[in-house]
């Protein structure tokens, strides 16, 4: 393969194009519509989606879901993540999910404790 030949296809080959350019108007319009789902059930809000699911609601996680997809499909065609090295790719991926794992723990300890502090007030302990 040369230098700047890049595969041409998306959704593990499912979609196949012709030249570049295709390729780029077709993840445009993929990822258009992944975003007209979102500002269309941000804007309607349905009822049935305010369900909680896992301590949140399911339209919640809806879009937090077409988020990781809209990201993934921007680094994968966009940034070319594709074309790495399979150790590169998880090296990537694996610091990123460490990251927001963390981030999210460390968030909801926080959220946890000024929680206890609205709910209980602030209670000075003397060790």
């Amino acid at each position: 393969m040369a230098a700047d030949a890049h595969k041409l296809e998306i959704f593990r080959g499912l979609v196949k194009f012709k030249s570049n350019t295709q390729k780029i108007w077709g993840v445009l319009i993929f990822l258009s519509l992944v975003t007209a789902i979102e500002v269309v059930l941000g804007i309607f809000k349905p009822e049935i989606l305010n369900v909680q699911v896992l301590g949140m609601k399911a339209l919640n996680w809806i879009f937090i879901i077409l988020t990781i997809v809209k990201a993934y499909y921007i680094t994968w065609d966009f940034m070319h993540m594709r074309d790495e090295l399979a150790s590169f790719r998880r090296m990537v991926v694996w610091t990123g999910v460490f990251l927001i794992s963390y981030l999210i723990f460390i968030i909801l300890q926080e959220g946890g404790y000024i929680e206890s502090v609205f709910a209980n007030g602030f209670v000075k302990t003397d060790f």
